[in-house]
């Protein structure tokens, strides 16, 4: 007796060939639709479906973090603004230890009530907090060192907040 193989094709790409199965829905899926999560792989529509399940944020909750985030975020650079000549080299230890700190901040203002769009927003108010004293710095009494340094903690603390704030991406 010859066994005979059965050809499986992806339950959205039917003319693609697969073997692998959503771990949620058992729906036969390629590469293109997989998803690797913390308990394999999951087609995309199971995804969504699970993460509207964790997007707790309410209307208030986006308004609550971009005014904390951006009130952080401008203290923080005004520190590395006011930092005298050398030490303002620590700015490269400082920055992203700031941003973490920033982003459990904001995190524990909205009672860790999560939404990608939250966490997008906080981000956006850290990059919007920092500026004025960046610019401050392009436009009055240009300082090279000032500027690289500015620069710097506007970046790392941006990148910081968005990093440890982001959530489920697909």
């Amino acid at each position: 007796m010859s066994e005979e193989i059965i050809t499986t094709y992806c339950y959205y790409h039917p003319d693609v060939e697969t073997s692998l199965r959503c771990n949620h829905c058992e729906k036969l899926i390629c590469p293109k639709d997989a998803v690797l999560t913390d308990t394999g792989y999951r087609c995309k529509e199971c995804v969504r479906n699970q993460q509207k399940k964790f997007e707790t944020a309410e209307w208030y909750d986006y308004l609550v973090i971009f005014a904390v985030t951006g009130v952080l975020s401008f203290l923080g650079s005004l520190l590395v603004y006011v930092i005298p000549g050398f030490f303002r080299f620590f700015t490269i230890f400082l920055s992203p230890a700031i941003g973490g700190g920033i982003a459990e901040i904001a995190h524990r203002s909205v009672n860790r009530r999560r939404s990608n769009r939250l966490f997008q927003l906080a981000a956006l108010a850290a990059l919007l907090g920092s500026l004025p004293l960046l610019l401050l710095n392009i436009l009055g009494g240009f300082d090279l060192w000032g500027l690289i340094f500015q620069g710097y903690y506007t970046f790392s603390v941006t990148s910081a907040v968005a990093y440890r704030l982001r959530g489920i991406r697909i």
